[in-house]
């Protein structure tokens, strides 16, 4: 499909944009090419569409109950850490103050 100056214009003023002489014609042929593209995936014959990826799966997903359960002793956990305040990790600050 071949747009005229015309279209180009058009889509630019609904895009806010100033277009140069160059970039009409430059964009004529890129906006031609991306709807020859629309226009062959609208000639495909496509099944109507039906689940979506993880949408009504047969089979749910299971949810355990959020239970306390028994670790590694603080001691072991912190014995890896590069830096730690009490029994606590401590981590360098990425964030400014107030956010």
């Amino acid at each position: 499909m071949h747009l005229t100056r015309e279209q180009v214009l058009h889509v630019a003023r609904l895009a806010s944009l100033s277009l140069t002489p160059e970039e009409e014609s430059h964009f004529a042929g890129e906006l031609s090419h991306i709807l020859d593209y629309v226009e062959k995936l609208n000639r495909l014959k496509l099944p109507p569409p039906g689940l979506q990826v993880g949408e009504g799966d047969p089979v749910p997903t299971p949810l355990y109950d959020d239970l306390s359960r028994p670790s590694i002793p603080v001691e072991e956990a912190l014995s890896n850490a590069p830096d730690q305040s009490g029994q606590f990790f401590r981590v360098p600050r990425i964030l400014e103050e107030g956010r």
